[in-house]
């Protein structure tokens, strides 16, 4: 039998914790609760969680420092929860390294949903180097020192795979799928985040400014900002799909 992933769920509020737990046991998850944020960092070094749920507004240590903590020594995925839905609030969340906020209230099986997506396309650290292009399979780029599979959620840079959360790799994906071609923030925001972040640009500028420190440009393609409109990739190469 699979081993059951584990979430660690961070809220004070026991009620609301113990309503998480509930639906995600009914969905086969293992799950632990923790109220505060001290305990949430030593939960986490000896649970060793596959995701985090994980609170804002904590007494002591906040979501915030809970999530630079745990990013100085992993790339496990955070999931923020707040009852705070002002847009310097997700920016901020997502800058310390946060894969999805949700705004409570929330619907249960929403957030079901969105911890198995989450899963599905997170990929734990691997020491791996790039499959050649005929193994390549699934939905796929190849530029010169740079393959792009959103299928597995890989990305090889220069022969070394390159760990990215979703959001980061969907919009790396899309945009070098597309190559040359302008996109505004609007835009990559409705084909990447969907409705719920529309007018939340600021989010695709977050998301861009991590792809540009652990991808530099090339001599033969670039992340590149059309200003006063948006970005593309730009490149004077076809790719390989």
């Amino acid at each position: 039998m699979a081993e059951k992933q584990k979430i660690l769920i961070v809220d004070d509020d026991n009620n609301i914790a113990e309503l998480i737990s509930l639906y995600l046991m009914k969905e086969c998850f293992d799950t632990q609760i923790v109220g505060d944020g001290e305990e949430a960092i030593r939960q986490f070094k000896e649970y060793q969680p596959n995701l985090i749920l994980l609170d804002l507004m904590l007494p002591g240590i906040d979501g915030y420092e809970v999530c630079r903590e745990v990013r100085k020594v992993s790339k496990v995925p955070i999931i923020m929860l707040s009852a705070k839905g002002e847009i310097f609030d997700k920016v901020l969340g997502l800058e310390l390294g946060a894969d999805d906020y949700m705004i409570k209230p929330f619907d249960s099986k929403e957030l079901v949903a969105r911890v198995k997506a989450v899963l599905r396309r997170f990929t734990p650290e691997q020491k791996e180097t790039a499959a050649p292009v005929e193994q390549q399979t699934g939905d796929f780029v190849i530029y010169p020192d740079l393959t792009i599979n959103q299928s597995n959620y890989s990305v090889i840079y220069h022969g070394n795979k390159v760990e990215m959360p979703p959001k980061e790799l969907e919009l790396f994906y899309f945009l070098a799928a597309h190559p040359n071609q302008v996109f505004t923030r609007e835009q990559l925001l409705d084909h990447i985040w969907g409705y719920e972040y529309i007018g939340d640009t600021r989010t695709v500028d977050v998301h861009i400014k991590r792809l540009r420190e652990k991808i530099k440009d090339h001599e033969s393609w670039r992340l590149a900002t059309v200003w006063g409109i948006g970005y593309k990739f730009e490149t004077q190469t076809k790719p390989v799909r």
